[in-house]
């Protein structure tokens, strides 16, 4: 079977993605990464197959003016943001998607989960297809908080009511992408519910990352919605430059905010005063392209600050993690059973955020309310209580039982082989 996997240019994205690529290579399957143009180094560091597409929308290089804009944004500005970007995704994909699968000439298609409405291209040329969430999950019954929502998970009434209002607003962002959607319907033909938000999505199987211990608990999933695990083995990534021998030797904190929401020194430099010279300990402190570290202040003495930094392999050394609540950072550092303060700034890492603190983890600091004070108690409160480490070490021997790679291929074939059931509609 030769399958193609639509790849996207964000790290967060890119990287669990083309490791479920290779797994299913590995199982014996013809695999083709098909993308922007500037997805291209991280699908051939991965050592896949790499197809263009819309080649004249997205050129290569296009993606780090809108990073750069992105990562100076924050909250509903950053969410708005990023679904305008999603709708001109969606534009671009629906004409140009036709014809990079019949070039390719694959047999199956794997769309990543926040493309939704995609599924129709494959909906209409009768192709197999699966949907897999690399960042967390939409849920929008109600019964447990919307991914763009820190709010903790409660059965109560008004919680529902709370929730169901937070999937209202929310879907008030994709309107646009619905009308996008339905426009190529009408186009080719397909009866689409343009007010079903999940119309798309594939009938066969929609995969998340998410390990289900991880998430919130509810019993109104899709009946094709499987928790998986990371994608995460450790390959298939550019090699990264960093000064090992600025290592002391002593237990790190690791932190990042990621690679689309870290244009803003304020919040380094916070970091950098709440982390402080901690005895016994070493602050590494990956701070993207954008800014300049000489304007991060107060550094600790032996800090280390690299614009990109190999992140696994300090996690392996690390005592805590300080992130942005990014999905893929996040699963990562519990891989290797490393607590976590996150600070989430929009999209979904306000529920990433909210999981991390019921799942106790680690704790979290809304970014509207980050300051030194707080994040200061923060850290101490996780690094001081051993209650966190235990539940993120527990969380480890899960993920590493579970074998979020292996189940989600098993997954993959049995929706993809010759008994996959999909929809054509005419």
């Amino acid at each position: 079977m030769r399958v193609a996997f639509l790849t996207a240019t964000a790290p967060g994205h890119g990287y669990p993605m083309t490791a479920l690529a290779r797994r299913v290579k590995a199982r014996g399957h013809d695999v083709v990464s098909i993308g922007f143009p500037s997805a291209e180094p991280l699908v051939r560091a991965a050592e896949l197959t790499f197809f263009p597409f819309c080649e004249k929308e997205y050129p290569a290089g296009s993606n780090h003016q809108r990073y750069n804009q992105l990562s100076r944004l924050e909250g509903q500005e950053a969410l708005e943001f990023t679904h305008r970007a999603l709708a001109d995704i969606l534009q671009a994909a629906f004409d140009d998607l036709p014809r990079a699968l019949h070039e390719t000439s694959v047999d199956a298609l794997v769309i990543d989960g926040v493309l939704v409405e995609l599924g129709l291209v494959p909906m209409h040329l009768g192709m197999p297809y699966v949907h897999v969430s690399n960042a967390l999950h939409y849920d929008f019954s109600g019964y447990t908080p919307l991914f763009a929502f820190d709010w903790p998970h409660e059965r109560t009434p008004e919680a529902f009511a709370r929730n169901k209002e937070g999937v209202r607003s929310f879907l008030k962002l994709l309107e646009r992408n619905r009308l996008i959607a339905r426009r190529y319907a009408e186009r080719v033909g397909l009866n689409f519910d343009c007010n079903d938000p999940l119309a798309g999505i594939s009938k066969s199987a929609w995969l998340t990352q998410t390990p289900k211990e991880f998430d919130f608990p509810s019993s109104h999933w899709l009946p094709q919605f499987h928790h998986t695990g990371p994608f995460h083995d450790g390959y298939g990534r550019s090699a990264q430059e960093f000064p090992w021998d600025r290592l002391t030797g002593e237990p790190l904190i690791y932190a990042s905010m990621g690679t689309l929401q870290n244009g803003r020194e304020s919040v380094f430099s916070t970091i950098a005063q709440a982390v402080g010279e901690r005895a016994g300990m070493q602050l590494v402190l990956s701070i993207g392209p954008v800014l300049d570290p000489q304007r991060i202040e107060a550094l600790p003495a032996n800090a280390v600050v690299v614009d990109r930094a190999p992140q696994i392999e300090l996690l392996k050394r690390s005592a805590l993690c300080i992130t942005h609540g990014g999905l893929n950072t996040t699963l990562e550092a519990l891989a290797q059973g490393v607590p976590l303060v996150a600070i989430p700034v929009t999209n979904d890492q306000p529920g990433v955020a909210a999981r991390i603190a019921y799942a106790k983890t680690g704790t979290f600091v809304p970014l509207k309310q980050l300051t030194v004070p707080g994040l200061t108690l923060q850290i101490d409160e996780v690094l001081r209580n051993p209650e966190y480490r235990e539940n993120a070490n527990r969380m480890r021997q899960t993920i590493a039982n579970t074998n979020g790679l292996e189940k989600a291929v098993d997954l993959l074939e049995e929706a993809l082989g010759p008994k996959a059931t999909y929809i054509t509609e005419a």
